[in-house]
Protein backbone atom coordinates (compact mmCIF):
# COMPACT_ATOMS: atom_id res chain seq x y z
CA UNK A 1 0.00 0.00 0.00
CA UNK A 2 1.27 3.76 -1.28
CA UNK A 3 2.74 5.72 1.57
CA UNK A 4 2.75 9.92 1.92
CA UNK A 5 6.82 10.99 1.71
CA UNK A 6 7.92 13.08 4.63
CA UNK A 7 8.79 16.43 3.49
CA UNK A 8 12.32 15.65 5.12
CA UNK A 9 12.60 12.88 2.27
CA UNK A 10 11.43 15.25 -0.59
CA UNK A 11 14.05 17.61 0.19
CA UNK A 12 16.38 14.65 -0.12
CA UNK A 13 15.53 14.09 -3.45
CA UNK A 14 14.84 17.45 -3.92
CA UNK A 15 18.98 18.39 -3.09
CA UNK A 16 20.07 15.91 -5.40
CA UNK A 17 18.07 17.46 -8.19
CA UNK A 18 19.32 20.61 -7.67
CA UNK A 19 23.41 19.49 -7.04
CA UNK A 20 23.36 18.00 -10.68
CA UNK A 21 25.75 20.04 -13.08
CA UNK A 22 23.17 22.60 -14.80
CA UNK A 23 24.63 23.62 -18.20
CA UNK A 24 25.37 27.01 -18.87
CA UNK A 25 23.87 27.21 -22.36
CA UNK A 26 20.58 28.41 -21.77
CA UNK A 27 17.58 27.59 -24.07
CA UNK A 28 15.71 30.70 -26.13
CA UNK A 29 13.21 30.37 -23.76
CA UNK A 30 14.65 31.09 -21.10
CA UNK A 31 15.01 35.15 -21.75
CA UNK A 32 10.90 35.24 -22.36
CA UNK A 33 9.94 34.00 -19.01
CA UNK A 34 8.32 36.55 -16.42
CA UNK A 35 9.70 35.51 -13.27
CA UNK A 36 7.16 37.96 -11.26
CA UNK A 37 4.79 35.17 -12.35
CA UNK A 38 3.29 33.57 -8.72
CA UNK A 39 2.66 30.76 -10.95
CA UNK A 40 4.88 29.83 -14.23
CA UNK A 41 4.26 26.28 -16.49
CA UNK A 42 7.03 24.76 -19.04
CA UNK A 43 5.35 22.51 -21.18
CA UNK A 44 6.78 20.49 -24.09
CA UNK A 45 7.77 16.87 -25.74
CA UNK A 46 9.56 14.68 -23.57
CA UNK A 47 13.52 14.95 -23.92
CA UNK A 48 13.42 18.61 -25.11
CA UNK A 49 15.00 19.78 -21.84
CA UNK A 50 12.68 20.52 -19.88
CA UNK A 51 13.81 19.59 -16.52
CA UNK A 52 17.40 21.53 -17.44
CA UNK A 53 15.48 24.53 -17.96
CA UNK A 54 13.35 24.65 -14.91
CA UNK A 55 16.29 24.28 -12.72
CA UNK A 56 18.08 27.02 -14.64
CA UNK A 57 15.22 29.26 -14.32
CA UNK A 58 14.78 28.23 -10.19
CA UNK A 59 18.73 29.76 -9.87
CA UNK A 60 17.61 33.12 -11.35
CA UNK A 61 15.54 33.58 -8.07
CA UNK A 62 18.23 33.60 -5.79
CA UNK A 63 17.08 31.76 -3.20
CA UNK A 64 18.60 29.51 -0.42
CA UNK A 65 17.99 25.47 -0.81
CA UNK A 66 15.50 25.45 1.95
CA UNK A 67 13.52 27.82 0.52
CA UNK A 68 13.23 26.04 -2.77
CA UNK A 69 11.88 21.85 -3.33
CA UNK A 70 11.76 20.25 -6.26
CA UNK A 71 9.59 17.09 -6.58
CA UNK A 72 8.41 14.97 -9.69
CA UNK A 73 4.79 14.33 -9.53
CA UNK A 74 5.59 10.35 -11.32
CA UNK A 75 7.96 9.66 -8.26
CA UNK A 76 4.64 10.81 -5.38
CA UNK A 77 1.83 9.59 -3.59
CA UNK A 78 1.10 12.69 -2.19
CA UNK A 79 -1.06 15.30 -2.13
CA UNK A 80 0.39 18.13 -4.39
CA UNK A 81 -1.69 20.52 -2.16
CA UNK A 82 -0.72 18.62 1.46
CA UNK A 83 3.20 19.14 0.03
CA UNK A 84 2.88 22.65 -0.74
CA UNK A 85 1.20 23.44 2.57
CA UNK A 86 3.70 22.15 4.64
CA UNK A 87 6.42 23.79 2.42
CA UNK A 88 4.76 26.93 3.01
CA UNK A 89 4.51 26.47 6.57
CA UNK A 90 8.12 26.01 6.92
CA UNK A 91 9.10 29.32 4.88
CA UNK A 92 9.17 27.60 1.23
CA UNK A 93 8.96 30.28 -1.38
CA UNK A 94 9.66 28.59 -4.44
CA UNK A 95 7.83 24.45 -5.68
CA UNK A 96 9.30 23.29 -8.55
CA UNK A 97 6.97 20.20 -9.65
CA UNK A 98 8.24 18.14 -12.62
CA UNK A 99 5.59 15.80 -15.24
CA UNK A 100 2.58 17.79 -13.35
CA UNK A 101 0.49 15.45 -16.15
CA UNK A 102 1.49 12.61 -13.68
CA UNK A 103 -0.77 14.16 -10.91
CA UNK A 104 -4.09 13.36 -9.98
CA UNK A 105 -6.19 16.29 -10.68
CA UNK A 106 -3.51 18.54 -11.10
CA UNK A 107 -5.90 21.57 -12.39
CA UNK A 108 -7.67 21.46 -9.00
CA UNK A 109 -4.74 21.55 -7.08
CA UNK A 110 -2.50 24.12 -9.14
CA UNK A 111 -5.67 26.22 -8.21
CA UNK A 112 -5.98 26.11 -4.81
CA UNK A 113 -1.97 26.20 -3.88
CA UNK A 114 -2.58 29.43 -6.56
CA UNK A 115 -5.16 31.24 -4.41
CA UNK A 116 -4.71 30.10 -0.75
CA UNK A 117 -0.76 30.14 -0.37
CA UNK A 118 2.05 32.46 -0.72
CA UNK A 119 4.57 30.45 -2.39
CA UNK A 120 5.44 30.55 -6.45
CA UNK A 121 5.73 27.52 -8.55
CA UNK A 122 7.16 26.60 -11.75
CA UNK A 123 5.90 23.47 -13.18
CA UNK A 124 6.87 21.19 -16.20
CA UNK A 125 4.45 19.20 -18.13
CA UNK A 126 3.95 17.24 -21.18
CA UNK A 127 2.95 19.09 -24.28
CA UNK A 128 -0.18 17.24 -25.15
CA UNK A 129 -1.46 18.61 -21.68
CA UNK A 130 -5.46 19.42 -21.87
CA UNK A 131 -5.07 22.58 -19.84
CA UNK A 132 -7.87 24.47 -22.26
CA UNK A 133 -10.25 21.68 -21.69
CA UNK A 134 -9.50 20.75 -18.31
CA UNK A 135 -12.64 22.02 -15.50
CA UNK A 136 -10.98 24.20 -13.49
CA UNK A 137 -9.63 27.15 -15.39
CA UNK A 138 -6.07 27.64 -15.15
CA UNK A 139 -5.55 30.24 -17.68
CA UNK A 140 -6.29 34.03 -15.48
CA UNK A 141 -3.18 32.22 -12.99
CA UNK A 142 -0.67 30.35 -15.13
CA UNK A 143 1.82 31.65 -17.56
CA UNK A 144 2.04 28.91 -19.97
CA UNK A 145 5.37 28.85 -21.92
CA UNK A 146 6.06 25.99 -24.53
CA UNK A 147 10.05 24.55 -25.26
CA UNK A 148 10.47 23.07 -28.63
CA UNK A 149 13.12 21.42 -29.99
CA UNK A 150 16.13 22.24 -30.49
CA UNK A 151 17.27 25.36 -33.36
CA UNK A 152 20.37 24.75 -35.37
CA UNK A 153 22.04 27.59 -33.92
CA UNK A 154 21.04 26.12 -30.20
CA UNK A 155 22.89 22.67 -31.32
CA UNK A 156 25.74 24.48 -32.56
CA UNK A 157 26.17 26.69 -29.15
CA UNK A 158 25.71 22.84 -26.75
CA UNK A 159 27.71 20.49 -28.93
CA UNK A 160 30.32 23.00 -30.51
CA UNK A 161 30.63 25.95 -27.28
CA UNK A 162 29.80 28.48 -30.03
CA UNK A 163 28.64 31.44 -29.20
CA UNK A 164 26.45 32.37 -32.25
CA UNK A 165 23.56 35.08 -31.99
CA UNK A 166 20.43 34.60 -33.31
CA UNK A 167 18.94 36.48 -36.77
CA UNK A 168 15.27 37.99 -36.96
CA UNK A 169 13.87 36.97 -39.96
CA UNK A 170 13.95 40.63 -41.50
CA UNK A 171 17.61 40.40 -41.01
CA UNK A 172 18.24 37.10 -42.98
CA UNK A 173 15.66 38.04 -45.22
CA UNK A 174 17.76 41.41 -46.17
CA UNK A 175 20.94 40.31 -44.94
CA UNK A 176 21.64 36.89 -45.67
CA UNK A 177 24.90 37.28 -47.88
CA UNK A 178 27.04 39.36 -45.65
CA UNK A 179 25.86 37.03 -42.59
CA UNK A 180 26.41 33.90 -44.13
CA UNK A 181 29.76 35.22 -45.69
CA UNK A 182 30.73 35.93 -42.11
CA UNK A 183 29.52 32.72 -40.73
CA UNK A 184 31.18 30.94 -43.13
CA UNK A 185 34.40 32.56 -42.36
CA UNK A 186 34.19 31.05 -39.49
CA UNK A 187 32.94 27.08 -39.58
CA UNK A 188 31.31 24.84 -42.77
CA UNK A 189 27.38 25.16 -42.33
CA UNK A 190 26.78 22.59 -44.12
CA UNK A 191 28.93 19.73 -42.31
CA UNK A 192 27.28 20.67 -38.76
CA UNK A 193 24.07 21.17 -40.69
CA UNK A 194 24.22 17.48 -42.01
CA UNK A 195 24.85 16.38 -38.17
CA UNK A 196 21.98 18.32 -36.97
CA UNK A 197 20.03 16.45 -39.31
CA UNK A 198 21.39 13.36 -37.23
CA UNK A 199 21.14 13.97 -34.06
CA UNK A 200 20.81 17.67 -33.55
CA UNK A 201 17.36 18.41 -32.61
CA UNK A 202 17.16 17.13 -28.76
CA UNK A 203 19.89 17.82 -26.06
CA UNK A 204 20.17 14.36 -25.10
CA UNK A 205 22.68 13.55 -27.96
CA UNK A 206 24.92 14.83 -25.30
CA UNK A 207 24.58 11.75 -23.08
CA UNK A 208 25.76 9.91 -26.16
CA UNK A 209 25.39 10.39 -30.00
CA UNK A 210 25.75 6.50 -30.55
CA UNK A 211 22.75 5.50 -28.83
CA UNK A 212 21.12 8.68 -29.65
CA UNK A 213 18.54 7.01 -32.03
CA UNK A 214 17.52 4.76 -29.83
CA UNK A 215 16.90 6.97 -27.06
CA UNK A 216 14.87 9.07 -29.54
CA UNK A 217 12.58 5.71 -30.45
CA UNK A 218 12.31 5.20 -26.64
CA UNK A 219 11.07 8.31 -26.08
CA UNK A 220 8.26 8.30 -28.99
CA UNK A 221 7.34 4.87 -27.32
CA UNK A 222 6.74 6.85 -24.05
CA UNK A 223 4.67 9.47 -25.82
CA UNK A 224 2.58 7.09 -27.36
CA UNK A 225 2.24 4.83 -24.26
CA UNK A 226 2.30 6.92 -21.44
CA UNK A 227 1.37 10.17 -22.46
CA UNK A 228 -0.94 9.90 -25.38
CA UNK A 229 -2.69 6.80 -23.86
CA UNK A 230 -3.27 8.29 -20.28
CA UNK A 231 -4.12 11.97 -21.27
CA UNK A 232 -6.91 10.80 -24.09
CA UNK A 233 -8.12 7.89 -22.66
CA UNK A 234 -6.83 5.36 -25.36
CA UNK A 235 -6.75 1.66 -25.09
CA UNK A 236 -3.41 -0.24 -26.00
CA UNK A 237 -5.16 -1.26 -29.80
CA UNK A 238 -5.67 1.69 -30.82
CA UNK A 239 -1.91 3.21 -29.96
CA UNK A 240 -0.87 0.45 -32.03
CA UNK A 241 -3.10 2.50 -35.08
CA UNK A 242 -1.62 5.88 -33.87
CA UNK A 243 1.95 4.37 -34.20
CA UNK A 244 0.89 2.63 -37.67
CA UNK A 245 -0.75 6.24 -38.61
CA UNK A 246 2.80 8.01 -37.87
CA UNK A 247 4.67 5.76 -40.33
CA UNK A 248 2.16 6.55 -42.80
CA UNK A 249 2.87 10.52 -42.30
CA UNK A 250 6.04 9.83 -42.71
CA UNK A 251 6.17 8.27 -45.92
CA UNK A 252 3.76 10.47 -47.33
CA UNK A 253 4.74 13.75 -49.68
CA UNK A 254 3.35 16.46 -48.55
CA UNK A 255 2.20 18.06 -51.60
CA UNK A 256 -0.06 14.39 -52.16
CA UNK A 257 -1.45 13.95 -49.13
CA UNK A 258 -4.81 12.26 -49.59
CA UNK A 259 -7.04 12.16 -45.96
CA UNK A 260 -8.86 9.68 -46.84
CA UNK A 261 -6.38 7.10 -48.15
CA UNK A 262 -4.69 7.79 -45.07
CA UNK A 263 -8.24 7.11 -43.18
CA UNK A 264 -7.65 3.75 -45.24
CA UNK A 265 -4.43 2.49 -45.10
CA UNK A 266 -5.18 3.08 -41.22
CA UNK A 267 -7.91 1.32 -41.17
CA UNK A 268 -10.09 4.06 -39.37
CA UNK A 269 -12.71 6.65 -40.00
CA UNK A 270 -12.17 9.67 -41.64
CA UNK A 271 -13.39 11.25 -38.03
CA UNK A 272 -11.11 8.98 -36.10
CA UNK A 273 -8.57 9.93 -37.98
CA UNK A 274 -8.90 13.38 -37.06
CA UNK A 275 -8.42 12.99 -33.50
CA UNK A 276 -5.46 10.93 -33.70
CA UNK A 277 -3.99 13.89 -35.79
CA UNK A 278 -4.84 16.11 -32.75
CA UNK A 279 -3.26 13.96 -30.15
CA UNK A 280 -0.35 14.00 -32.17
CA UNK A 281 0.11 17.44 -33.00
CA UNK A 282 -0.73 18.55 -28.98
CA UNK A 283 1.97 15.67 -28.26
CA UNK A 284 4.29 17.46 -30.88
CA UNK A 285 5.23 14.87 -32.87
CA UNK A 286 3.58 16.76 -36.10
CA UNK A 287 3.17 19.93 -37.53
CA UNK A 288 0.03 20.71 -39.31
CA UNK A 289 0.03 23.46 -41.99
CA UNK A 290 -4.17 24.29 -41.82
CA UNK A 291 -6.91 22.23 -40.97
CA UNK A 292 -7.60 24.39 -37.91
CA UNK A 293 -9.09 22.40 -34.61
CA UNK A 294 -12.03 22.83 -32.58
CA UNK A 295 -11.08 21.01 -29.56
CA UNK A 296 -10.82 17.51 -31.39
CA UNK A 297 -12.49 17.85 -34.48
CA UNK A 298 -11.17 19.35 -37.70
CA UNK A 299 -12.79 21.92 -39.20
CA UNK A 300 -11.17 21.75 -42.76
CA UNK A 301 -9.03 19.42 -44.31
CA UNK A 302 -4.99 19.88 -43.33
CA UNK A 303 -2.60 21.37 -46.15
CA UNK A 304 0.16 19.99 -45.38
CA UNK A 305 1.38 17.66 -42.29
CA UNK A 306 4.53 17.00 -41.26
CA UNK A 307 6.58 15.47 -38.09
CA UNK A 308 7.51 17.91 -36.04
CA UNK A 309 11.25 18.35 -36.35
CA UNK A 310 13.92 16.25 -38.70
CA UNK A 311 15.47 13.84 -36.52
CA UNK A 312 12.19 11.93 -36.09
CA UNK A 313 12.14 11.06 -39.86
CA UNK A 314 15.33 9.00 -38.81
CA UNK A 315 13.24 6.89 -36.63
CA UNK A 316 9.82 6.94 -38.21
CA UNK A 317 10.90 6.76 -42.02
CA UNK A 318 11.45 3.60 -44.17
CA UNK A 319 12.41 5.85 -46.45
CA UNK A 320 12.92 9.23 -46.36
CA UNK A 321 11.65 11.84 -49.15
CA UNK A 322 13.75 15.26 -49.05
CA UNK A 323 11.45 17.55 -49.48
CA UNK A 324 9.32 16.31 -46.93
CA UNK A 325 12.96 16.82 -44.62
CA UNK A 326 13.43 20.01 -46.33
CA UNK A 327 10.38 21.90 -45.50
CA UNK A 328 9.92 20.06 -42.67
CA UNK A 329 13.21 22.16 -40.81
CA UNK A 330 12.07 24.76 -42.58
CA UNK A 331 8.17 24.86 -40.33
CA UNK A 332 9.83 23.75 -37.17
CA UNK A 333 12.38 26.68 -37.43
CA UNK A 334 9.55 29.21 -38.45
CA UNK A 335 6.80 28.96 -36.14
CA UNK A 336 8.27 29.40 -32.53
CA UNK A 337 7.91 33.16 -33.86
CA UNK A 338 5.65 33.46 -37.14
CA UNK A 339 2.66 32.00 -38.68
CA UNK A 340 3.30 29.84 -41.65
CA UNK A 341 0.52 29.13 -43.75
CA UNK A 342 -0.01 27.10 -47.24
CA UNK A 343 0.62 29.19 -50.12
CA UNK A 344 -1.12 28.66 -53.11
CA UNK A 345 1.74 29.21 -55.63
CA UNK A 346 5.32 28.32 -53.45
CA UNK A 347 5.43 26.09 -50.57
CA UNK A 348 4.49 28.62 -47.68
CA UNK A 349 3.47 32.11 -46.77
CA UNK A 350 5.00 32.98 -43.91
CA UNK A 351 3.02 36.00 -41.71
CA UNK A 352 1.01 36.84 -44.53
CA UNK A 353 3.26 38.62 -46.36
CA UNK A 354 6.45 36.04 -47.34
CA UNK A 355 6.27 33.44 -50.12
CA UNK A 356 9.08 30.78 -49.35
CA UNK A 357 9.82 27.76 -51.97
CA UNK A 358 11.63 25.11 -50.69
CA UNK A 359 14.15 22.76 -52.72
CA UNK A 360 17.29 22.03 -53.27
CA UNK A 361 20.76 24.09 -54.74
CA UNK A 362 19.55 24.32 -58.35
CA UNK A 363 15.61 25.63 -57.50
CA UNK A 364 14.70 28.10 -59.67
CA UNK A 365 12.15 31.01 -59.07
CA UNK A 366 10.03 29.79 -61.80
CA UNK A 367 6.93 29.30 -59.57
CA UNK A 368 7.08 31.92 -57.72
CA UNK A 369 8.51 34.53 -60.59
CA UNK A 370 5.65 36.39 -60.55
CA UNK A 371 5.35 37.01 -56.80
CA UNK A 372 6.44 39.93 -54.36
CA UNK A 373 7.97 39.27 -51.45
CA UNK A 374 8.99 35.62 -52.59
CA UNK A 375 12.03 33.61 -51.73
CA UNK A 376 14.00 30.50 -52.81
CA UNK A 377 15.07 28.66 -49.81
CA UNK A 378 17.99 26.48 -51.05
CA UNK A 379 19.31 22.86 -49.21
CA UNK A 380 23.19 22.48 -49.98
CA UNK A 381 24.45 26.27 -50.27
CA UNK A 382 26.48 28.10 -47.98
CA UNK A 383 26.03 31.67 -49.61
CA UNK A 384 22.76 32.56 -51.43
CA UNK A 385 22.31 35.24 -53.40
CA UNK A 386 19.91 37.90 -53.77
CA UNK A 387 16.63 36.58 -53.14
CA UNK A 388 17.85 33.24 -52.88
CA UNK A 389 19.09 32.15 -49.24
CA UNK A 390 20.25 28.85 -47.86
CA UNK A 391 18.27 26.17 -45.69
CA UNK A 392 20.75 25.94 -42.90
CA UNK A 393 20.28 30.01 -42.42
CA UNK A 394 16.64 29.69 -40.97
CA UNK A 395 18.10 27.32 -37.77
CA UNK A 396 19.36 30.99 -36.40
CA UNK A 397 15.96 32.43 -35.48
CA UNK A 398 15.85 30.85 -31.73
Amino acid sequence: MSTTISLEKLYEFSNLYFSLPTPAFKRYLYNRVDFASKMIGILGQRGVGKTTLIRQLAQNYDLPSSKMLYISADNIVNSLTDIAKEFSAYGGKLLIIDEIHKADNFAHELKTIYDFLDIKVIFSGSSALEIENSKVDLSRRVLFYELHSLSFREFLSIKFDMKLPTYSLADILQNHYDIATKITKEFKPLEYFALYKEFGTYPFFTEGEIGYKLRLSEIINIILDSEVATIYNVDSDKISTIRKLLHLLCSSVPMELNIQNIAQSAGVSRNTLYSYLYYLKKANLIEIIGGNFAHKKLLNKPDKIYLENINLYNILCSSQNIGSLRESFFVSQLKINHAVKYAQKGDFVVDDFYVFEIGGKNKSFEQIKDMPNSFVVADDIEVGFKNKIPLWMFGFLY
